[in-house]
């Protein structure tokens, strides 16, 4: 009898990614997801889907029961979305994710994979981003984000239930939204040059992020659901460990740039990725440009 899997906000960019995997390795998969952010048609069809929202325990409960892991993607993403409304993201990242512990806690589950972000760092003094730093957010979703973290170390500790968090860095890849929070800029600039329109570059451009390919991302939550070095409510980047500028970024889909006004962000993110390496075994292996051409092989516009 295969194990029971659950991807909570497994209709999306990420969770779909998983969601595959996890089928192609022989599990029973269960998919939890309002269809919020989520896409019906992205769930791997020998999937289970049910169609709930993680803010009510009651629905949610009967799901999670007897899994042997659950991978916690469902959130509420955009930085900009937060800061506008920071009560509604609140009781998704915050409220929702309290939720599907107790669910994992009280159903048998053994171990809880946390969907984090590098948001939580906020903007540091010196780069590479290290976990022994201070987490500093400069949003209320890295701050949600980051609360979520010490939410899974708390049940690690008290409820002993294994926990581990992977601290995205601006993860990107096939079936992500143009319109959406993850890799936002490389969808946009795809999207601009697919309507024969200039890449607007906020600010000179010289901004920098650590983008990293999906199915980087996908490997690392696999091996972090089975290490037997993780469950303490670990927290992990997983980047590429090579950051770009934007106005570079830029220049590998078009020439055709224009610059707009700079909005509050940080200006530079880097993963130090030692940690995964010594407790997953993972490191990054797809290249920005060969994830960019990908995308572009696939939008048609190589």
């Amino acid at each position: 009898m295969s194990k029971k899997m659950v991807v909570v906000g497994g209709a999306g960019f990420i969770g779909s990614h998983i969601t595959d995997t996890l089928v192609g390795e022989g599990y029973e998969v269960h998919v939890i997801d309002n269809l919020v952010g989520g896409k019906r048609e992205h769930v791997n069809e020998q999937a289970v889907f049910h169609k709930e929202d993680i803010r009510n325990l009651d629905a949610i409960m009967p799901i999670i029961e007897g899994a042997d892991s659950v991978f916690h993607l469902a959130a509420l993403p955009r930085v900009q979305f937060s800061i506008d409304y920071p009560i509604e993201t609140n009781s998704v990242n915050i409220d929702g994710l309290l939720n599907v512990l107790v669910a994992a806690q009280k159903g048998g589950v053994r171990r809880v994979v946390y969907s984090a972000s590098s948001s939580a760092y906020g903007e540091q003094e010196t780069l590479p981003f290290v976990e022994t730093m201070s987490p500093d957010p400069l949003s209320p979703y890295g701050l949600q984000k980051y609360v979520g973290e010490l939410y899974c170390r708390v049940f690690a500790k008290v409820y002993s239930l294994e926990t581990v968090s992977l601290r995205y860095f601006n993860v990107y890849g096939s079936r992500f939204d143009p319109e959406g929070p993850y890799a936002l800029v490389i969808g946009k600039f795809l999207a601009l040059k697919a309507s024969g329109k200039p890449l607007t570059v906020t600010g000179d451009g010289t901004q920098t992020r650590d983008f990293t390919h999906v199915r980087d991302v996908v490997r690392a939550n696999i091996l972090a659901s089975k290490s037997k070095s993780v469950g303490a409510g670990e927290a992990l980047n997983i980047g590429a460990g090579n950051n770009v500028s934007i106005l570079d970024l830029a220049h590998m889909i078009s020439d055709d740039i224009e610059h707009v006004r700079a909005r509050l962000e940080p200006h530079d993110t880097l993963a130090n990725t030692t940690l995964a390496k010594e407790l997953l075994g993972w490191e990054p292996t797809i290249t920005l440009s060969d994830g960019v051409n990908e995308l572009m092989e696939e939008a048609g516009l190589l």
